[in-house]
């Protein structure tokens, strides 16, 4: 494709023709730490800009689109999860939520916070999400956590909605491009965040990225974009090089101002705290990676009991807001992949300057050092006439 290393512009591809992109990068979706200003500055740079959504209500995503929409007229992407709860949720009982409280109890009141009271499961259904995208007529969805319905895959494509599926595993990568996506994220393991798994658990779906694309690559006809430990231009040419025609990154976005980030959040991952990372069901009740801390390692305990996502989640929130007023990022889920300690720009701007110049300087000196050698086989001879 056209994006391969050593072409003639690694900006033009299916990928950036398709959703009408300047630069093959995708900006992850940061789940609850998006922000439409985020979204929007790498939109308006030419990438594509994400939003998290799964954990808001239909209303509070179309005030999200309306509020991208007013600061951006580029493409950008909403992240919703197919699945949005694990079914144990629905059954789980105030017992259970006592015994999962009783290792947080110490640190909410250490923090100053107040002990939460059980409540049951109050479901947001992804079908009333979608239909507010569909209402607002956006440019692109991204999805997790399985393939939606053939019935809402239809009418996105009937309104001509980019639809972008993720898949970490290759089996994975299929059943998306049987379903009628667009574009495939290849996730990684050395992603931070959720592992998106749909068809066997997380824990048996831990391909790593360098692995994974080529996979993927040979398996699907779709353009794939690389995901899960890219955190600069290296990274960027090494995922061209496997074949990717795009790139998402989330952990070097993660770490710039415009983020949902908080300061403690953003500092461990600019200041070299975030160089161990690992995965956890602690903090949400599915598997996760991130910032490898105090909380973590409690949360990883084989004595603790997890609640089912998202009433982990919903639980350890009540630690990790006061928390955070208090300046205690030991006690907080501080999300990141592997390439955390690779994040140095505060400013989302300075960010995908540095990407977009690098890797064109990479890709213009790859070429050069290829013709080069294609002149070193091929010598010229001169004409005996």
């Amino acid at each position: 494709m056209a994006n391969q290393v050593g072409s003639k512009s690694w900006t033009e591809n299916r990928l950036t023709s398709r959703l009408g992109l300047q630069y093959p990068i995708i900006q992850g979706p940061l789940g609850g730490l998006s922000s439409q200003q985020l979204t929007a500055d790498v939109s308006n740079y030419g990438g594509l800009g994400s939003f998290g959504a799964h954990g808001l209500n239909p209303e509070a995503i179309r005030k999200v689109v309306r509020e991208i929409d007013g600061l951006t007229p580029k493409p950008f992407a909403i992240n919703l999860w197919v699945s949005m709860e694990d079914e144990e949720a629905f059954t789980s009982t105030e017992e259970a939520f006592q015994r999962s409280l009783a290792p947080l109890a110490r640190h909410i009141e250490s923090v100053g916070g107040a002990k939460p009271s059980y409540r049951p499961y109050e479901p947001i259904h992804f079908e009333d999400q979608v239909q507010v995208l569909l209402d607002e007529g956006i440019s692109a969805l991204s999805f997790i956590y399985g393939i939606p319905s053939k019935q809402i895959l239809d009418e996105f494509r009937r309104q001509g909605i980019v639809l972008i599926g993720t898949a970490t595993t290759v089996n994975e990568a299929i059943a998306l491009e049987q379903a009628g996506v667009d574009v495939i994220v290849a996730s990684g393991f050395e992603a931070g965040g959720h592992r998106g798994s749909f068809l066997q658990s997380s824990e048996d779906s831990l391909t790593g990225t360098m692995a994974l694309v080529p996979q993927v690559v040979d398996a699907v006809r779709l353009p794939v974009v690389a995901a899960g430990g890219i955190g600069d231009a290296r990274g960027i040419m090494a995922a061209f090089a496997l074949g990717a025609e795009g790139v998402q990154m989330g952990t070097a976005f993660l770490a710039c101002e415009e983020s949902g980030a908080n300061t403690h959040h953003r500092q461990a991952l600019l200041s070299g705290q975030a160089k161990q990372t690992a995965l956890t069901r602690g903090f949400t009740g599915r598997l996760a990676r991130g910032v490898k801390n105090r909380l973590l390692d409690e949360l990883n305990q084989k004595d603790t009991e997890i609640l089912p996502y998202p009433l982990q989640r919903a639980l350890v929130r009540h630690l990790s807001i006061p928390a955070e007023k208090a300046g205690r990022p030991e006690l907080l889920p501080l999300w990141a992949g592997q390439s955390a300690s690779l994040s140095r720009c505060a400013d989302v701007h300075a960010l995908l300057d540095t990407l977009v110049s690098e890797v064109s300087e990479r890709s213009a000196l790859l070429s050069r050092t290829k013709l080069r050698q294609q002149r070193i086989k091929t010598p010229f001879f001169p004409s005996l006439e």
